[in-house]
């Protein structure tokens, strides 16, 4: 039996994901990839399998797969209960299955984001050197419905079977540190003007966060002023007219025509992509 993964279920948004594909952004192609990181490099240790190895991205859990061939998998990202054929196995451990063995992630109470690694890796054909689906540019494998079989790849390692991983915590309130610029002097007294509480709003996607909270103010010597589109990157905080911030994620267009205040410095970005709607954000410069 080829070795492969068939979906049984997806939760409210289930995604391939890899490390991405940089490197393009004068196509106009964003990095993509996973939006935790750390998560998806860990699950793939567990797995047995490189860092960079293709997973699952479960948004909100409620992912089920039937095995089609023995693999071992790897859950990771928030602490979520995870089962096969009903019983429970535990996250952030190497699971065994066998053919025919389902295995289901529930929803987890905090954080997002829960990452599926198996043994080989998702073998799904590669666009621009990557597995990851973009949300925005819609590259890469569509997202993952009832009945999608995934190929598996051939295993090329041993499980990494640590006594205890302990899953990170995913607080109700983040304090992000940031490098301000390059649009900084657009504002008045910008890092007093950021530190102020900011709340995640159900709008956010793998493109932006989307923040509400006091509207940041321009400096009088530019309000109304335009900008020509200019590069943005990962972490890049964008004001549009409306003075609400705008966090660039993975997924995020290549250039944008409103100011970048400051960027999130990257150590920073996993806790971001597990930031619910609700949690409070506080941005303080890096030192």
């Amino acid at each position: 039996m080829s070795r492969a993964l068939e979906v049984v279920a997806t939760g409210p948004l289930a995604l391939v994901q890899d490390l991405g594909r940089p490197g393009h952004a004068h196509l106009g192609v964003p990095p993509s990839g996973a939006l935790d990181v750390p998560a998806l490099r860990l699950a793939n240790r567990l797995a047995g399998n490189p860092e960079d190895a293709a997973g699952i991205e479960a948004l909100l859990g409620g992912l089920a797969v039937t095995a089609r061939a023995s693999c071992t998998v790897a859950v990771t990202g928030p602490p979520v209960a995870v089962t096969v054929d009903g019983r429970p196995a535990g996250s952030h451990v190497p699971v065994h299955l066998t053919a025919g063995q389902t295995l289901t992630i529930g929803r987890p109470d905090t954080g997002l984001r829960c990452y599926l690694a198996v043994s080989g890796g998702i073998d799904v054909e590669p666009e621009l050197g990557s597995r990851s689906r973009d949300v925005l540019a819609e590259i890469g494998p569509p997202p993952l419905e009832p009945g999608a079989v995934l190929p598996l790849g051939e295993p090329s390692g041993i499980p990494d079977g640590a006594d205890t991983v302990t899953a990170p915590p995913n607080p109700p309130d983040l304090l992000v540190p940031v490098v301000l610029g390059p649009r900084d002097d657009w504002f008045g007294d910008a890092a007093h003007q950021l530190s102020a509480p900011w709340t995640v709003t159900s709008e956010s996607n793998r493109v932006g966060l989307r923040l509400d909270g006091p509207a940041l103010r321009r400096t009088d010597a530019r309000e109304g002023a335009e900008l020509p589109s200019e590069g943005v990157i990962t972490g890049a905080i964008q004001v549009p007219p409306n003075g609400l911030p705008v966090v660039f994620l993975a997924d995020h267009p290549t250039t944008g025509g409103y100011p970048v205040i400051a960027v999130v410095v990257p150590r920073a970005l996993p806790a971001l992509a597990q930031a619910r709607p609700g949690t409070t954000i506080r941005f303080r410069p890096y030192a």
